[in-house]
């Protein structure tokens, strides 16, 4: 006998008993990534960091590598609605962007990132529990998939940009202070000559140590009438949604610990910027964002932090 879930034992069905969800509003906080025409692009420059790992017959587990980047990021807009069907509660809508990601490295120039994926607007739903939220699924060609979910906010004036590091750690536990890491992770030191670190030569001992300077930097002395806030993980906090998978090179295993690279969790914040014009002329659109991804080989986690500043062509 075939078994449904309504007659597998042990399973409760619960039926449909909660009211009907508020629809999304079309794409939501996701419509200023797009013109009327439903296509968005967005060019701009970066700051790119990674740990990766060095092979331990070196006797060295890893290397940092710090690039200054060019972007390319276009948005498309999904026509018509994408339904998801409900069980617990009665079906959602959805409205969604598709969108290409092109990263290169300049000093030297080099491809370094391409990355499809589909952006999201997701409605308030009853079972589970939650308020309206954003949702990006990625795919990276390393061996990456992510599914970051998370909520988002529209506040006047410019967004609130907080330090961050690259500073490596033990999982569960937290980066020590950078005098004390840079002891111990040499490479962090910009002073320090050592074989195991490339950067740019305009990379500063600043950008280093706080990766979103570079942000704060690139929108001194502008107007910035008003920011909408997306702000995404993979963690499910604090919305019970995403998550990351790997190829088998680059999965946990036991042989070394944390595999070659696993990509644990990912966490970002996109800032969609109104700019005024200095001239008095008309507002511009701005896109500013931080990604930080936990790398974990050889037994800690390793951050891999992207900033980047894109204005809408």
């Amino acid at each position: 006998m075939t078994l449904s879930p309504q007659t597998a034992p042990g399973f409760e069905f619960k039926g449909v008993e909660a009211p009907a969800p508020e629809p999304a509003v079309d794409l939501g906080p996701l419509a200023q990534l797009v013109g009327a025409d439903g296509k968005g692009l967005w060019e701009g420059t970066g700051y790119n960091t990674i740990w990766r790992p060095s092979q331990l017959a070196k006797g060295h587990d890893r290397f940092l590598e710090l690039n200054l980047t060019t972007e390319k990021l276009e948005f498309t807009a999904i026509p018509g609605k994408i339904p998801n069907r409900g069980l617990l509660m009665p079906d959602i809508d959805m409205f969604g962007l598709t969108y290409m990601q092109h990263i290169e490295g300049v000093d030297p120039p080099e491809g370094l990132h391409v990355e499809p994926g589909i952006w999201a607007n997701v409605p308030t739903t009853a079972d589970p529990n939650v308020v309206p939220t954003v949702v990006r699924m990625a795919s990276i060609p390393h061996g990456t998939t992510i599914l970051a979910q998370g909520e988002f906010l529209t506040v006047e004036g410019g967004p609130h940009i907080q330090a961050n590091n690259i500073i490596p750690f033990k999982p569960g536990e937290d980066p020590k202070p950078f005098a004390e890491a840079e002891a111990v992770f040499t490479e962090l030191n910009l002073a320090t000559p050592t074989e195991f670190r490339q950067q740019a030569a305009a990379v500063t001992q600043a950008m280093v140590e706080n990766p979103n300077g570079v942000l704060l930097d690139a929108i001194q002395g502008q107007d910035i009438k008003s920011t909408t806030v997306l702000i995404i993980s993979t963690r499910h906090q604090p919305v019970p949604g995403g998550g990351t998978a790997n190829t088998a090179f680059l999965e946990a295993g036991s042989s070394p610990p944390g595999g070659n690279a696993t990509a644990t969790e990912v966490e970002a914040i996109f800032w969609i910027e109104t700019v005024a014009d200095q001239y008095g002329g008309a507002d511009s659109l701005q896109l500013q964002y931080t990604q930080t991804v936990q790398l974990v080989f050889n037994g800690l986690s390793w951050p891999h932090v992207s900033v980047a500043t894109l204005k809408k062509v």
